[in-house]
């Protein structure tokens, strides 16, 4: 097994990515929103038993160009796709993490992506929305009606940086960690449900999740275990949203099986 990092332009933006070559079937792994492909090198270098593996970094993170824009998932997923028929691959496999699983389930939105995909690992995937609770359904509309007003120039001119600072404390780590693009990218992402969307996978799909997990919660597996057809959870105890990191271990004997290692 070879490993080699290449650079590349999709759309219009640079894609750094590393290509584990193997000389075998295409597999791509797509990580997490905050982190970038270096997290993988441990389960790539296991997959390429088998499998030629290819881990670019999004856009946005690592090595990766930041988009030019603030992106949707579909933006991600259509460079994802565009980046699979550059390479000219007609057959893979697809594993994501948190962020990379909810551009899988959007490569699904309209039926079968526009390539064949022989199995999919889901690990602690994003992608369906949570419902909101009566509390937090008022504090979101209070914090509209409140920006509303600090963006008023008058008051805005009193109170320059109140809404910044508000902002910063209802928002998640991710968020406030990034830059404005990419607030706008995470906003985007985290207001669409994709559930629709796992109705149409219909390849043989491993869940691998954190039972403790406070990001994309186990309900959130189960529901996914339920509606897509050929699915089968495997739940670490005590995990969290990295449960792949929790328990390496067990990570890799269900890639092995699952995967057909060996």
């Amino acid at each position: 097994m070879e490993k080699t990092t290449h650079t590349i332009t999709v759309c219009d933006q640079r894609i750094v990515y590393d290509r584990y070559d193997s000389g075998g079937p295409f597999l791509l792994i797509l990580h997490g929103w905050g982190c970038n492909r270096g997290l993988f090198e441990r389960t790539a270098t296991l997959l390429a038993a088998r499998y030629t593996v290819l881990v670019p970094d999004l856009c946005g993170f690592g090595e990766s160009e930041e988009p030019h824009r603030p992106f949707t998932v579909g933006d991600y997923a259509e460079i994802c796709t565009k980046f699979i028929d550059l390479l000219g691959i007609k057959s893979l496999a697809l594993l994501g993490h948190s962020y990379g699983g909810r551009i899988i389930l959007k490569l699904f939105e309209d039926g079968a992506p526009p390539f064949e995909v022989t199995k999919i690992c889901l690990v602690d995937a994003a992608g369906i929305r949570k419902k909101r609770t009566p509390k937090q359904a008022i504090s979101l509309a209070f914090y509209k009606v409140g920006k509303r007003i600090l963006l008023l120039p008058p008051v805005h001119k009193l109170f320059p940086h109140t809404l910044e600072k508000w902002r910063a404390k209802r928002g998640s780590a991710d968020y406030n960690a990034a830059d404005e693009v990419m607030k706008k990218t995470l906003s985007l992402s985290v207001n669409e449900d994709l559930s629709n969307c796992m109705k149409n996978i219909d390849r043989p799909t491993l869940l691998f999740w954190g039972e403790k997990d406070d990001a994309t919660p186990l309900s959130d597996a189960k529901m996914m275990e339920k509606s897509i057809r050929d699915a089968g959870l495997v739940v670490v105890p005590g995990g969290s949203h990295f449960s792949f990191l929790d328990a390496p271990l067990l990570f890799s004997r269900v890639l092995t099986s699952f995967f057909e290692l060996s």
